[in-house]
């Protein structure tokens, strides 16, 4: 019988240390598996003399990476075991590391780059788009929150595209993540064999402007995206503390955004819409990336005792009905004791005191 396919391939070539995620049938969705495996590989490639930069991408045509396996965390979180947890210590660790990783990383986002998909290329020094990228937090459509940092990087720009992001889930297209600080230069798709190549010859000793160089060849202007037209309207509906004052906004508004906004935002749980919202005004306050991830690891624990959380993967996953029955359905019916559940200290935090460096954003 054949071995089974590695889930991630790690492998030097030329300058460039690869990191290929490597479950396409699965759209490379994350597994503890598959972050231990990066983790080793940033370990075996900080040391090689011989690695310029590390490279990370998806096998498959569809995407970079999906997310983290929502299944699992599913099955683990009903079982009552403690793998959901083990699961997001471990990556939000491996984001962290990634925030101030000291040698190039390369993130080619190109294709579906969803949750935790975000995570392992968001932080990196070269995040390269394409005309194929849809990019997006769509976690308020399961009764979670926007994690791996979230609060962190979706809150280090101007205005609030981060907060309009977050709360709808909506998918970004590639003018839309650069305007938006989560990547940083656009290569048509059909360049990218020819990018990886030009990076793999480049000599052991490359640094980060012999790097930028080689990309900049590569690279084109991006299509406009479609927050550009919406931006002014954006930072002004959605700059308010609370998702009432938010819904009250776009509600007065009236215009076919607005209301087409109010459509996706009633899909969503209100649970997860307020604590969302709460993240992302603490992460704006927040010292470092490693402070914004600990409140959210701190906040799993709840979403594995809420109701939300299992319904909502119930809906999109399991049954595939898209028809999740949240609990509570309105958000007057959601309480500040509901919320206030998820920003408990966790039992065990996730980094040791005094730990937090600096970050690369």
């Amino acid at each position: 019988m054949a071995a089974p396919e590695p889930q991630t391939i790690i492998e030097r070539t030329g300058a460039i240390g690869r990191i290929r995620l490597n479950r396409p049938k699965a759209l490379n969705s994350l597994t503890l598996a598959m972050v231990r495996d990066i983790e080793a590989g940033l370990d075996r490639f900080e040391v090689d003399p011989q690695v310029a930069a590390v490279l990370i991408t998806g096998e498959g045509e569809r995407g970079l990476c999906a997310g983290g396996d929502i299944r699992m965390i599913y099955e683990g979180g009903k079982a009552d075991t403690d793998a959901p947890t083990m699961f997001w210590r471990e990556e939000y660790r491996m984001n962290a590391r990634l925030g101030r990783f000291e040698k190039p990383f390369i993130a080619i986002m190109d294709g579906i780059v969803m949750g935790g998909g975000v995570g392992v290329s968001v932080y990196g020094s070269h995040r390269i788009v394409t005309e194929r990228t849809r990019l997006a937090m769509p976690e308020t459509g399961i009764g979670f929150f926007p994690d791996i940092g979230a609060s962190w990087f979706l809150t280090r720009q101007d205005g609030e595209l981060g907060t309009y992001a977050a709360l709808t889930g909506e998918q970004l297209l590639a003018g839309d993540a650069i305007a938006l600080g989560l990547a940083d230069l656009y290569v048509p798709s059909d360049r990218l064999p020819a990018l990886i190549e030009a990076l793999a010859a480049l000599p052991a000793a490359a640094g980060h402007n012999e790097i930028s160089e080689s990309i900049a060849a590569f690279t084109e202007s991006p299509p406009n995206g479609t927050m550009a037209s919406r931006r002014a309207a954006i930072d002004r509906l959605f700059a308010f503390d609370t998702v009432e004052e938010i819904i009250a906004a776009l509600e007065r508004d009236g215009s076919d955004f607005a209301d087409g906004t109010l459509a996706v935002l009633r899909t969503k749980s209100p649970t997860s819409l307020k604590v969302t919202l709460r993240l992302l005004r603490l992460g704006r306050k927040a010292p470092s990336l490693e402070a914004c991830l600990a409140h959210e690891f701190a906040a799993t624990a709840a979403v594995l005792r809420s109701h939300d959380f299992y319904e909502g993967v119930r809906a999109a996953v399991i049954d595939k009905d898209r028809n999740p029955q949240w609990r509570p359905a309105r958000l007057d019916g959601v309480s500040g004791a509901d919320v206030a559940a998820y920003f408990q200290p966790s039992t065990e935090p996730l980094f040791p005191a005094g730990s937090g460096k600096g970050e690369r954003t």
